[in-house]
């Protein structure tokens, strides 16, 4: 039997990644896909891949770490307790510096990198540094011989390599719940208190960031703020889209903390 630790990619946006780098995320929530509907009580388990019925349904057993009741079951598909997540995110890569001799300079972007060696990209390899959408804007200069109108750097988060990744996640437990069961505590481990900012309010709390801006110019007591829950369902519409909360999905809400590479 292999020893080896599973690993499986997972992708994040660019605020969330930023809450793992600081340690405000250790939760993340993602729908079960093909919703088993208002009656499913699940429990979170082992249980064997065996396909029962025309429903391609999967019967409980000792092997598979997900969810099931008495009548079928669903595979996690981000792992069980002690496997690994490796993060997906916007990137790109910076072209190497070449000395006067033609020879190639060791030379380190002056933003975070990560260093990679012979990676699969485009239609060859490369050697040289990756870099984040994360920590903020890059743009290469045009075209080779430093003209034309600048542009942009990046890559989408699903078309990350493994090399390039530069977060790596161990799973410390998965549930399954429905997406309005979680808790105030739950919403800070999700990053939802971290992510805010004057910026961020102003565009999911609109009327509470005047009123707030107002009373604290008029020296006056600002109103009370949205809960860690409501900043969250603010992010989780902003990403599923408007009503995707009040739908109140079956959730996987996977547990999690930094693993060493």
């Amino acid at each position: 039997m292999s020893t080896q630790i599973k690993e499986r990619p997972i992708l994040f946006s660019g605020a969330m990644v930023r809450a793992l780098l600081d340690g405000s995320k250790t939760q993340t929530r993602r729908i079960v896909k093909d919703d088993p509907g208002p009656y499913w009580m699940p429990r979170v388990g082992l249980y064997n891949p065996v396909v029962i019925a025309n429903g391609g349904y999967e019967a409980p057993g000792p092997e598979i770490y997900g969810a099931s009741d008495e009548h079928h079951g669903r595979k996690c598909p981000y792992g069980q307790p002690g496997h690994r997540l490796w993060v997906r995110e916007t990137w790109g890569v910076v072209s190497n510096a070449w000395g006067e001799d033609g020879n190639l300079v060791d030379w380190v972007p002056d933003r975070p990198a990560t260093a990679v060696h012979e990676m699969r990209f485009g239609g060859g390899y490369y050697s040289g540094h990756a870099i984040y959408a994360a920590d903020g804007g890059y743009e290469w200069a045009g075209d080779d011989d430093g003209g034309g109108e600048p542009r942009s750097a990046w890559h989408p988060s699903i078309h990350m390599p493994r090399a390039a990744s530069r977060i790596l996640l161990e799973v410390v437990s998965v549930r399954v719940e429905r997406l309005n069961a979680c808790s105030q505590s739950d919403a800070i481990s999700e990053g939802a208190v971290s992510i805010r900012s004057k910026e961020w309010d102003r565009e999911h709390f609109p009327v509470w960031r005047y009123l707030f801006d107002e009373a604290v110019a008029a020296g006056e007591k600002p109103p009370v703020g949205p809960s860690p829950v409501q900043a969250y369902q603010a992010l989780w519409e902003s990403i599923n889209g408007v009503g995707s909360w009040d739908a109140d999905p079956w959730v996987w809400v996977v547990e999690f903390k930094r693993a060493m590479p």
